[in-house]
């Protein structure tokens, strides 16, 4: 055996080795020993394992406390965590343990490992002043296993050019495995094996997603990247259609009726899913008796059915430029949940009695019934507040006269206001986007969401409070960390350059100067890009059964219960929420945990899938402006180049440094620029250029742009 190099056959023994050696307890085993733990009984198998023991003990691997008997050494040698692919080929493997560092790892020593692959490394001896560099001995689990691309069809072979940049090989399909594809298609293949030194997984195509550059194709092309499965299960589809629509008396025990008292819903335009409604009350005392009822789903959809199964694993809709993409099938979701007007309604509601001053008198949580008299959009609701007039408009105008001083409130008690603009498409009757228009937010939407916060916020109080310590009850709440300082302080610094001073002494000190930042900056040119910075500045919102708060919120407890037909966690606080108001006892935590990190999971997945569909759009809707000048704001840099954003569309592109001729420019990251190294020419986040659009690749959703010198 070769003993300038380990070859990889030579790391599995040691991975193995060291296996046996810590399963020992610290006990010092002889080579004939872990032969045999190793069930390997031939001579040259056993003389090949005392040579590595030998020779790991040389390097300081093992260690031989006396001759002949070896133990693990107290570090650690094979490290567990995931791969993070860079564009050359190369890797780092961010390990498990927090606390270990990053380890490099070469394109030749990957071993088919993928982007975001759970792997096994081996670590080599570190040299002096080098960083830590391995080996991958085993891959535990695979990130992903399909992808997303174009085929191409030659005489003898096939194979896919794969959309993931971070997807660095073709995948190669046999002729009999084509699935009906043909040459030049949008498909998805999945990789069926990868034999031991083959340059190339081998893959079969598992659906045609249709020709390269159709709209439907496309966002099809999207949901599969990110893992949104196109139709619904036959099973699930039936099981949905099995479900009556019509109400019947044993249906209504033990519910409030609320079909008597003024209920409707406000939603957007087009919306279909409406699965909160508000019912409004002047009671006798002065006082008024709000209630924010929502679809019952989990009346429907029972644990353990298809329906569950397949809502858990989806756990979100997906909302795409174009399309939505529902958890539920549409017979749930458009249909029998939703709480469509004139309709009765099964819901799960939090009804609230408050005074004057929004202050809440009692509260009452349970099932309920109601007939929404109407299905306001956001649009006809703002009329209504604005005239002062109209349909409902006594219960409108007071809704909103309580939801400003819950607002104002809320404010006040530390909770950061964050407006980032919401970019729309006009698209034509083939979706082809024919323009693009920023979403207004006036009070109708703001109305809506202090309740549905009010519901989300009592709710979670309500069972976080319900027991303590060992006797607590495991909840899914929606827990939002306080940022980071070192990222706040350096978005400190990058605001202070358009005259914002943010003061980071105290949680509430950095929400009041963040509430400041953001009405001053509303409308302004450099709305987006700060925005963007200071919500990347701050810690993501996650589900988790841990009881903790939400920073950006201000409260103490906070969970999602206003939105079960396009939310799984929605659906297991309504489960969970029914159990404990007929007292029983607490649900398992493990897997409830499991069922908060996979939403978490898939949320983020969703949010990216719907970014791609807008990038995607906005490169459409450049298309046909190649060569146009445009004024746009500096969005980002990196080390290759700045992104621009747009003023009049908000389309993002990128200049890329070396297409800028004036100078040679690096990035500079401490400062959010880049400078030119002779000229010291600086352009600097939030800057505003002209750029001239370059190129529009459809197929990567990429738009290049030239910087026009002044």
């Amino acid at each position: 055996m070769a003993k300038n190099k380990s070859s990889h056959l030579e790391l599995v023994l040691i991975q193995l080795i060291s296996d046996v050696l810590e399963k020992s307890k610290q006990e010092a085993l002889n080579y004939k020993q872990v032969s045999s733990r190793l069930n390997i009984n031939d001579p040259a198998g056993r003389e090949t394992i005392l040579e590595l023991l030998r020779e790991q003990a040389r390097k300081g691997i093992f260690l031989e406390p006396q001759k002949g008997k070896f133990k693990l050494k107290d570090l650690k040698t094979f490290v567990t965590g995931k791969v993070d692919m860079t564009a050359d080929g190369s890797a780092f493997v961010i390990p498990d343990d927090e606390f270990e560092k990053d380890i490099f790892v070469s394109a030749r020593k990957l071993h088919t490992a993928l982007n975001g692959d759970h792997v096994k490394v081996y670590i080599f001896a570190k040299k002096s002043g080098r960083k830590n560099e391995g080996e991958v001995v085993e891959i535990l689990s695979r990130a992903k296993m399909d992808f997303i691309g174009v085929i191409r069809i030659s005489e003898r072979f096939a194979f896919v050019n794969v959309d993931d940049k971070k997807m660095l090989h073709d995948i190669f399909v046999p002729l009999t495995d084509l699935g009906g594809a043909r040459n030049g298609q949008k498909v998805k293949v999945s990789i069926s094996e990868w034999p031991e030194g083959a340059k190339n997984p081998i893959g079969t195509i598992t659906a045609v997603l249709g020709e390269q550059g159709e709209n439907n194709t496309e966002m099809n092309a999207i949901l599969a990247q990110y893992g949104f499965p196109l139709a619904f299960p036959a099973e699930v589809e039936a099981e949905a259609d099995a479900i009556r629509e019509e109400i019947l008396p044993q249906d209504l025990k033990g519910r409030k009726d609320f079909r008597d008292t003024v209920t409707f819903t406000i939603d957007p335009a087009d919306a279909k899913d409406f699965d909160d409604a508000i019912s409004f009350k002047k009671l006798s005392n002065g006082n008024y008796e709000i209630g924010v009822h929502i679809a019952d789903v989990s009346h429907y959809v029972t644990p353990g059915s298809a329906l569950d199964k397949e809502a858990y694993d989806r756990a979100t809709s997906v909302y795409l430029v174009d399309r939505v993409i529902p958890m539920l099938p549409e017979r749930l979701s458009n249909g029998v949940c939703s709480l469509r007007p004139n309709e009765d309604k099964l819901c799960f509601a939090a009804v609230f009695e408050l005074d004057e001053g929004a202050n809440m008198i009692s509260e009452w949580f349970g099932r309920t019934v109601i007939h929404s008299d109407r299905r306001f959009s956001y649009e006809e609701a703002q009329e209504v507040i604005e005239a002062r007039s109209g349909s409902y408009a006594d219960e409108l105008l007071k809704l909103n006269e309580l939801a400003h001083i819950l607002r104002e409130r809320k404010f006040k008690n530390g909770a950061i206001s964050f407006e980032s603009t919401e970019v729309k498409f006009k698209l034509d009757d083939n979706g082809k986007p024919l323009g693009v228009y920023v979403k207004e937010r006036k009070d109708a939407h703001k109305l809506i969401e202090d309740f549905m916060l009010l519901a989300n916020r009592r709710v979670a109080e309500f069972v976080a409070k319900k027991g303590k310590g060992k006797k607590k009850y495991t909840f899914v709440y929606r827990s939002h960390d306080a940022p980071n300082m070192e990222a706040l302080s350096s978005f400190a610094l990058f605001a202070a350059r358009f005259g914002y001073k943010i003061n980071t002494k105290s949680d509430k000190e950095i929400a009041k100067s963040l509430n400041y930042l953001m009405e001053d900056v509303e409308g302004k040119k450099e709305q987006n890009v700060l925005t963007q910075l200071a919500i990347r500045s701050m810690a993501k919102a996650i589900y988790t059964t841990k009881k903790s708060s939400h920073y950006g919120l201000a409260f103490d407890y906070y969970t999602h219960f206003t939105s079960p037909i396009r939310r799984y966690p929605d659906v297991m606080v309504h489960r969970l929420l029914a159990a404990y108001l007929h007292n029983e006892k607490s649900a398992n935590e493990e897997a409830y945990e499991a069922a908060a990190s996979h939403s978490s999971t898939m949320e983020k997945r969703a949010a990216d899938a719907e970014r791609a569909s807008i990038k995607y759009k906005q490169a459409e809707y450049l298309e046909e402006n190649v060569g146009q000048v445009f004024t746009g704001i500096i969005s980002g840099v990196t080390e290759w180049g700045m992104y621009v954003e747009i003023i009049e569309n908000k389309c993002e592109g990128m200049v890329r440094l070396r297409d800028i001729a004036d100078d040679f420019y690096v990035l500079d990251e401490k400062n959010y620029c880049i400078i030119g190294q002779r000229k010291k020419k600086k352009y600097q986040l939030g800057d505003e250029v002209k750029i001239r659009v370059k190129k529009v690749d459809l197929a990567k959703r990429q738009i290049d742009f030239s910087l026009v010198q002044e």
